[in-house]
């Protein structure tokens, strides 16, 4: 391998990905997510470590799993007392840059050896300084958008008391994941994700115009496609929602599915229980308008990360540079009896997510790769390309090991894990991938087994067949193993209310800051 090359990571934000469009249906268009792909690798079955924002982004900056990075939630705000790759990397003599959300855990990216701009919590690009500076430099309006749909639950009611359907709206309030879609009547320029792009691509060309010989890593965090959805015109006219078929298992009635699927906070879709209502409320017309807006945003994320490729090229940075592209966990929406977010439940909608990788003559062009990879095996990736590594034990492997004919040495499976989102849902579960097999065990929930080459949409709990029961306790051993290997030794343990308070307690304080009232 090179010396050194810089590296560039992009990490998009909760993005539906797995099955949609993969049936001859109307896929999202990633023009430029798939040119690396192309130039590059594409990892068919990758996973996040867990399918909740906080928890997935530690593990994406230190290679372990929340049970050893000890980041359950959005808010739990454990301590780094773990390396972080971004520290690793400044020791051995690279420029960090980070541009964009950080959702982490405490402080922000800067505490790390590293330049550019992130946020603490989650974070509203559009209220910052840095936003409102790029919109003056490029004689550009503040983003607004007009509101088609909202799914409303009192939470949102009173953190967003100007998103009504028909109105114009801008997001002033201190995060932005409203529940909603629309269209962004401002240019495409006014969307955060072209304005992280711009802030990347202009430090490149710093870097480029520079006559030290210092290798950089670059790293954008994108807030979307995480609702709200928001494209312009011009990404919205890219698809038909008449065109849009029904999603494999919208109309799962849910029978012998563990009772967290029902939960689900946003109406009309749930009762005042937040119990899903089944069927969906919603007609399938209904759910293609709101999928036309979300794959029209995950097209404009995609060009707004294209511009940093294009960049690449014009400077002549691509052959000396690793290039990563993923998001940080999936997206249920209108999966499993029509969800809008995604919630505790661990199918494959809401835990398979993107994962490309492109280094010009280390990762070959137009690869494949069907072996099971996560997100803990993304920063000892980049420490293995630095020629470096973590001071402590990771969870991770090196992808680079998969170009190198060693895919007998890879991992049988794979183990992802969930606290559930806390404050009223707190559901300890994890699960077991092996082969066609997935396996999931929750402590106070009905166990599930899935064959995913049968059933890819898990219609079908047969965890509980006559016929299935050699492979339950094969994959429970293997879970057992899994838990042991990765040093997780409180899975037994029962769920009591000391392990959730730090979080809660976190949550609250946050609420307090912003005059206000948890109602979770």
């Amino acid at each position: 391998m090179a010396d050194q090359p810089n590296i560039i990571m992009i990490v998009n934000d909760h993005q539906a990905y797995y099955r949609h469009g993969w049936d001859d249906g109307i896929k999202p268009q990633t023009p430029n997510f798939d040119r690396l792909c192309n130039e590059g690798a594409l990892f068919e079955r990758s996973y996040c470590s867990s399918p909740l924002c906080g928890p997935s982004r530690r593990t994406l900056l230190t290679g372990l799993y929340p049970h050893n990075h000890k980041n359950y939630y959005n808010y739990t705000n454990s301590p780094y007392d773990h390396d972080v790759y971004l520290d690793r990397l400044a020791e051995c003599g690279y420029q960090n840059f980070y541009f964009g959300k950080w959702h982490a855990g405490p402080g922000t990216a800067q505490d790390f050896k590293t330049e550019g701009i992130s946020f603490t919590d989650y974070g509203n690009p559009y209220t910052s300084s840095d936003y409102h500076d790029y919109l003056k430099r490029h004689s550009l309006p503040p983003a607004k958008h007009h509101i088609e749909r909202v799914f409303d639950n009192p939470a949102l009611r009173r953190q967003f008391p100007n998103l009504k359907v028909n109105q114009f709206y801008q997001c002033d309030g201190y995060w932005c994941g409203e529940h909603a879609i629309g269209l962004t009547v401002t240019p495409k320029e006014t969307h955060e994700s072209f304005f992280l792009a711009n802030l990347a691509c202009q430090q490149l060309e710093k870097l480029a115009d520079t006559s030290a010989n210092q290798p950089f890593h670059l790293r954008v965090d994108f807030w979307g496609p995480h609702q709200p959805h928001f494209p312009t015109r011009e990404f919205a006219d890219l698809y038909n929602p008449k065109d849009i078929p029904v999603y494999g298992n919208f109309y799962d009635t849910l029978e012998g599915k563990p009772d967290y699927y029902f939960y689900d906070p946003n109406k009309p879709l749930s009762d005042d229980s937040d119990r899903l209502i089944l069927p969906s409320p919603l007609s399938w017309t209904d759910w293609q308008n709101i999928l036309a807006r979300v794959y029209a945003h995950i097209t404009m994320v995609d060009a707004a990360g294209g511009t940093i490729l294009d960049k690449l090229d014009e400077l002549g940075l691509t052959e000396n540079t690793l290039v990563i592209w993923t998001a940080d966990h999936g997206d249920g929406v209108a999966s499993h009896g029509g969800h809008f977010d995604k919630g505790t439940y661990m199918s494959e909608e809401v835990i398979r997510v993107p994962l490309a990788m492109r280094y010009p003559g280390q990762v070959p062009t137009g690869e494949r790769i069907d072996e099971l990879v996560s997100g803990v095996d993304i920063p000892p990736t980049i420490l293995s390309a630095a020629g470096t590594g973590f001071s402590n034990p990771v969870d991770g492997k090196n992808l680079f090991d998969l170009f190198r004919n060693d895919h007998n040495v890879w991992r049988d499976a794979l183990l992802v894990e969930t606290y559930g989102h806390g404050f009223g849902n707190r559901d300890l579960g994890r699960l077991i991938i092996w082969n066609q097999y997935k396996y999931i065990d929750y402590q106070d929930h009905p166990k599930e087994l899935y064959n995913l080459a049968n059933d890819p949409y898990e219609l079908i709990n047969i965890v509980n067949q006559p016929d299935h029961q050699e492979i339950v306790k094969h994959l429970q051993e293997m879970l057992k193993l899994k838990l042991a290997e990765t040093g997780d030794k409180d899975f037994s343990k029962p769920i009591n209310e000391s392990f959730f308070q730090s979080d809660e307690n976190q949550l609250s304080a946050l609420f307090k800051r912003r005059g206000l009232t948890r109602i979770f």
